[in-house]
C-alpha cells in the first residue's frame, strides 16, 4: 500500500477555476487591465476577455467605462451556480481570497 510520502506527486490541477481566479483578481483591483489580469492568472488576454464576458453575461460583473479604461463592479448578492453551493453568495469567498495576504 502506498503512503502519502511514497506516492508520486500529481500536478496540473488547482482548486479554483479560471473564472474564479479572474473574479478574485478583479475583486482585489476593480480597475485592473485585462492584460494585467492575464499576467496574474497565467492566462492569455483573449481567454481573460472571454471569461470577463461570461461573468458579465451571467450577472457577476458590470463593466463601467472610466475614461479610456474599464472599471468593474462585482454584483452584490451574486450566488454560486453549481447545485452543491446553490443559494450561497460568492461575497464570502471573494472577501477571504481577495483580502490581505496571510503573510502580509
Amino acid at each position: 500500500m502506498e503512503s502519502a510520502s511514497t506516492r508520486p506527486q500529481r500536478t496540473g490541477w488547482t482548486f479554483l477555476t479560471n473564472h474564479a481566479r479572474v473574479l478574485v483578481t478583479i475583486a482585489r483591483d476593480p480597475g485592473i487591465r485585462l492584460r494585467d489580469i492575464a499576467a496574474v492568472c497565467g492566462l492569455t488576454e483573449r481567454t481573460v476577455q472571454a471569461i470577463v464576458t461570461d461573468l458579465q453575461e451571467d450577472g457577476y460583473l458590470t463593466r463601467i467605462r472610466d475614461g479610456r479604461r474599464n472599471r468593474y463592479e462585482i454584483a452584490p448578492g451574486a450566488r454560486f451556480r453549481h447545485p452543491a453551493e446553490a443559494g450561497r453568495e460568492i461575497a464570502g469567498l471573494l472577501a477571504y481570497l481577495a483580502g490581505p495576504s496571510p503573510d502580509a
